[in-house]
């Protein structure tokens, strides 16, 4: 689903190559990149290049994941908000409004947590989280950006 919508926008994704492997719930890890994806598709706005950029910076020794658009900006006010369950900043818009709850569910359920920075409009966004070091669990397994 993901990847039509994309598609359909004619959205330039780039992923770093230097993503490290990951270990925890393979499912739910996925979910979190394609529902930061699908974020992104639905409110990339009228950008007549939209872009996406899936990567990793290090901030003071801590890994930092992120997925960065140009689309529409998310005012600051907002910024913890979005992550609420059920809540969406325009109504009338695709999607039900719980697509970024899940998101930072999983992230926690991994030890990590969830940010967005978001410079003004026109600039985009960027959500970034992290993971544990240690994995959740013996029970899982690992999970690359190839999978």
């Amino acid at each position: 689903m993901v990847a039509g919508r994309l598609s359909k926008l004619d959205m330039k994704v780039t992923i770093a190559s230097d993503l490290p492997t990951i270990y925890g719930d393979r499912v739910r890890l996925r979910e979190i990149l394609e529902n930061l994806m699908d974020n992104v598709a639905k409110n990339i706005g009228d950008q007549p290049e939209p872009w996406m950029e899936i990567g990793m910076r290090h901030d003071d020794g801590e890994r930092i994941f992120y997925v960065r658009d140009n689309g529409t900006c998310i005012d600051p006010e907002n910024h913890e908000r979005i992550f609420n369950t059920f809540e969406k900043l325009e109504h009338g818009t695709e999607g039900t409004g719980i697509g970024l709850s899940i998101v930072k569910r999983v992230v926690e359920m991994h030890g990590g947590r969830i940010w967005v920075e978001s410079e003004g409009v026109g600039k985009g966004a960027t959500f970034c989280f992290t993971l544990s070091d240690q994995g959740v669990s013996s029970n899982y397994g690992k999970w690359d950006s190839s999978q």
